[in-house]
């Protein structure tokens, strides 16, 4: 696995370095900057970017909209000590594919790394409660979707969803409806367009505000 840091404390990159060197991943690059982090990320084409949020001049969620606009398909995961509301909405809006927080087990960083190559959602399990709070007050932000986000999916597209908001994996759902995993990644990609989003995590999100994850639920169930 390669990945680029992009953080503006030397000691924080520093840190990260000799963590994920140690496990086998190779670092090949470690930045202090946004505009660097872009540079280096369309250059060198890492597996996965770690992305902090508070950083000067250029700051994580302005460096993340900018990669997304220079299309790249590489995830990104934020890496930051911020629980702020406004931080995870951004992130999850601009396009990040995690919200991971600095002070996590060193433990897990590298199996968050490895779940989001593999299609999964990661956001640390502090701010669940967080995105509780942003799902339920969606209504009082301005509108960008549709009244109705779900109508113009297809009902395959809806059972996809609907295994996107219990958090599998392309491959995980691929298994459970019997069709190969470049069929989910296509349908996840018209999900995530039709519904006007940048990643699995804010499509998520709209499907649990819609109901749509407990109702497949109830009726594996039942």
């Amino acid at each position: 696995m390669r990945v680029i840091l992009i953080d503006d404390h030397a000691l924080v990159r520093k840190g990260l370095e000799e963590l994920l060197r140690s496990r086998g991943v190779e670092v090949v690059a470690s930045v202090g900057s946004g505009e660097e982090g872009i540079k280096q990320t369309i250059a060198l084409k890492p597996d996965v970017v770690l992305l902090d949020i508070k950083m000067p001049g250029m700051n994580g969620i302005e460096t993340l909209e900018k990669l997304q606009a220079s299309n790249i398909t590489i995830p990104i995961l934020m890496l930051t000590m911020s629980r702020d509301d406004a931080d995870l909405r951004a992130a999850l809006r601009g396009g990040a594919e995690g919200y991971l927080l600095k002070d996590m087990n060193p433990e897990d960083l590298v199996p968050a790394l490895e779940a989001v190559l593999r299609g999964d959602n990661v956001v640390a399990k502090e701010m669940v409660g967080t995105l509780a709070r942003i799902v339920q007050g969606q209504t009082n932000e301005p509108p960008h979707r549709s009244a109705a986000p779900l109508s113009e999916l297809t009902p395959r597209e809806l059972e996809i969803l609907s295994h996107v908001a219990e958090g599998q994996s392309n491959k995980m759902i691929a298994r459970d409806l019997s069709i190969t995993d470049g069929t989910v990644k296509l349908h996840v990609k018209a999900i995530l367009r039709k519904l006007g989003v940048h990643s699995r995590v804010e499509a998520a999100v709209i499907a649990v505000e819609q109901g749509l994850g407990r109702k497949r639920k109830q009726e594996s169930d039942a």
